[in-house]
């Protein structure tokens, strides 16, 4: 018989994130710090107004690009979080989470050979969507030294004449990164220089505690090269309602469209209707839960000075990504040792990417009561890893 797979498919490692969660999972009396979802309940209005629309018979699809009324309350939002305006009808499209723009940004804009740049360490999908597309993803390493922020030096070492897309994963997961717009003014020169076309994730855009979240879109000259990819699973909780956004020039957003609408058809439609009613009435909620991450955000950072654990300060989305060099061994057997001995799940660093070996990505986004049990033993770990160095 002959071979009944894709080879292209068989050569995508799985993630490298779930590996360390389903053994958790399945482990008694065990804390997962491994997960990147939020441990609040989607907000009352929006679950409502979800509710709502199923009792109202709204169970049928709506147009390929999503219903207009949201997508009217994206484009509201947008403007008046980034500055940058968008065409509802023709300049943005309702997805399946953000995870599906990133996957059908990447096959409407790339042919075979074409280049990605992707800053790492960073979020799993980027590297295999870009490589199911035909893209060839070129990593751009981000170092602690530069707070994991991207600079034109390393953009410099790597950019070939075939790079077509840069990818800005910012605020970073999993690093906690944040571009101010000091920050990303040379990246724009680069970017124009270049001709290149920008990929901008900002799934995590809600939650920035360093002032507000600035757009690369919102410079001259970049809306017409940036794809703008949002969604709802983390700054207003709605991970399981599955639902994204995509807004970028309408001559790519079309494209999109077609490979939307031929493999998914049209986002859930009760979580479509949720969304509008979380847009107009619940950014309070959203601003609640951002101050409740910042607590456990800054609770972390003091915990790590005490224990002597080097981590840069993170100023965005729900992580911490603290290294664990002075230990001697691999991320991946540190994190193995971590949950076999102390039953804490932590994510390896090298999940992100090659260059976060020696460093652990750890999620706040679970209650303060999980977080102190899971650094109390975090420090009897590391003090067992200390004492064993110096007998």
């Amino acid at each position: 018989m002959r071979n009944p797979l894709s080879e292209k498919i068989v050569q995508v490692e799985p993630s490298g994130i779930r590996k360390f969660f389903d053994v958790a999972n399945e482990m008694k009396d065990a804390i997962s710090l491994g997960v990147g979802e939020p441990d609040f309940d989607t907000p009352w209005r929006i679950r409502e107004e979800g509710i709502y629309s199923l009792e109202r018979g709204r169970t049928f699809y709506t147009s390929n690009a999503g219903l207009q009324e949201l997508k009217d309350e994206i484009c509201k939002y947008i403007n008046r979080k980034v500055h940058v305006a968008y065409d509802s009808k023709h300049e943005t499209i309702v997805t399946v989470g953000g995870s599906e723009a990133i996957d059908i940004a990447f096959r409407a804009m790339l042919d075979p050979g074409d280049e990605v740049l992707i800053p790492q360490p960073s979020y799993v999908s980027y590297v295999p969507c870009a490589f199911m597309a035909d893209g060839v993803p070129v990593p751009v390493e981000l170092k602690a030294e530069n707070d994991f922020k991207l600079t034109v030096k390393a953009l410099e070492a790597v950019t070939t004449p075939k790079a077509k897309i840069l990818v800005m994963p910012f605020p970073n997961n999993p690093t906690g990164a944040i571009m101010t717009k000091e920050d990303l003014e040379p990246i724009v020169e680069f970017v124009l220089e270049h001709d290149l076309f920008v990929l901008s994730d900002e799934i995590y855009s809600e939650l920035s505690y360093q002032g507000e979240h600035v757009s690369i879109a919102s410079f001259p000259g970049m809306k017409e090269r940036t794809l703008l990819i949002n969604g709802f699973s983390k700054g207003f909780a709605m991970t399981g309602w599955r639902l994204g956004y995509v807004c970028g020039p309408q001559i790519i957003v079309e494209q999109m469209l077609k490979m939307h609408q031929f493999a998914i058809m049209c986002a859930p439609t009760n979580s479509q209707y949720a969304a509008v009613e979380g847009l107009r009435h619940c950014e309070d909620e959203v601003v609640k839960m951002r101050d409740a991450y910042n607590k456990r955000r800054r609770f972390l950072m003091h915990e790590f000075q005490r224990m002597g654990i080097e981590c840069f300060e993170p100023f965005g989305a729900f992580y911490v990504f603290p290294s664990i060099r002075e230990f001697g061994m691999k991320s991946e057997e540190f994190a193995t040792r971590l949950l076999m001995e102390e039953k804490v799940a932590v994510v390896p660093g090298t999940a992100f990417g090659a260059c976060g070996e020696g460093f652990l990505r750890i999620s706040y986004a679970y209650s303060l009561e999980d977080l102190k049990e899971a650094l109390g033993r975090l420090e009897t770990f590391i003090n067992r890893l200390r004492a064993e160095k110096t007998s």
